[in-house]
């Protein structure tokens, strides 16, 4: 009686072609990502006026291109998980 620890777990089983397209678009919604934050971290850099000079409701344009940069984030995750819902079978 007990646990039986050396029983192994099923792997679950990858298909190649699904792996593939998921990798392919995780580095080209990276390569986005990166393009962006790069644009905002060039301003910051070379540009320190523009990103100090008021533009939305009184905030400067770090903050708000700051935030903007959370909310891209969160998106192309979003966008991440749904296309990567596809499977080899066709699923959703």
């Amino acid at each position: 009686m007990g646990i039986d620890f050396k029983s192994e777990t099923p792997k679950e089983q990858e298909d190649e072609s699904v792996v593939k397209y998921n990798t392919r678009l995780g580095v080209i919604l990276f390569a986005i990502y990166v393009a962006i934050y790069g644009s905002f971290m060039g301003l910051s850099a070379f540009k320190p006026k523009i990103m100090s000079a008021p533009f939305l409701a009184g905030l400067n344009l770090s903050v708000v291109y700051g935030f903007f940069l959370i909310v891209v984030a969160l998106g192309l995750a979003l966008v991440y998980m749904k296309l990567c819902r596809k499977t080899a079978k066709g699923g959703k």
